[in-house]
């Protein structure tokens, strides 16, 4: 029989810190909470919204993959890398933060907010070689399908991390349904509603609700209302350090 952990919407942590609004789905920052710490080595996933003008200076970070999706908005990047970029709502970016980098994230548009997801992975190798990567996602690609946009293989139409991990967007119109095997025995996968409504294992969810599950061979997934978004990651449950 598989297992699984529902965390609904209103559930989550949420700070207003006035120009950032953030709600974590896991422990973060003043957000504590000892049942949810991470889902296997997936750590942090926080849906903030950021004030046009405003954001993160700059501000360390190690051993960690971090990927982060703007979902509406643009976010400007800048690194102790030497990059200085623009990511947009569409497209995807992957730190892999190794030995140690320092960073910024601000919005540059002065007149509208930023929403985003921000996902932090254990990797599977400590002390890297800090890595920047950043593609843009065709949302053709994912249209009433699982795209993959996250792997542990580098490629040309997907980023890549120090971690056995997949991860996948998909837009659905109502009523369409689809399977997914996780990839190991030993991973469990995270759903994530990004927009609209979707079954997944019989759990009826909503926008921002995720549902974790493990020790399934088969995960179903039905949208209930048009234009559905959801985000998938495929994980192993245990951390290696």
């Amino acid at each position: 029989m598989s297992n699984y952990i529902l965390h609904r919407a209103d559930s989550r942590g949420h700070a207003n810190h006035g120009w950032l609004n953030a709600w974590h789905s896991f422990s973060f920052s003043g957000y504590y909470n000892p049942e949810r710490m991470h889902f296997g080595v997936l750590r942090v996933l926080n849906d903030d919204t950021i004030d046009p003008g405003m954001g993160f200076g700059m501000h360390p970070h190690d051993n960690m993959e971090i990927i982060t999706i703007p979902l509406k908005g643009s976010l400007q990047h800048k690194d102790s890398m030497g990059n200085g970029t623009i990511i947009s709502a569409g497209e995807i970016q992957v730190m892999s933060a190794g030995l140690g980098i320092l960073h910024s994230e601000m919005n540059p548009d002065h007149e509208n907010p930023v929403n985003l997801l921000q996902i932090w992975v254990f990797p599977d190798k400590q002390d890297v070689q800090p890595r920047y990567q950043q593609i843009k996602l065709e949302q053709a690609d994912r249209k009433n399908k699982l795209k993959e946009i996250l792997s542990p293989v580098p490629q040309d139409n997907a980023v890549w991390i120090h971690q056995q991990a997949w991860f996948y967007l998909g837009n659905f119109d109502a009523s369409k349904k689809i399977l997914y095997p996780p990839k190991k025995n030993d991973h469990g996968v995270y759903v994530f509603i990004i927009s609209g409504s979707f079954e997944v294992n019989g759990h009826v969810l909503k926008t921002r609700d995720g549902l974790g599950i493990w020790n399934t061979e088969e995960i179903v997934i039905q949208s209930l209302q048009p234009e559905s978004e959801i985000l998938l990651m495929d994980v192993p449950l245990t951390i290696n350090k």
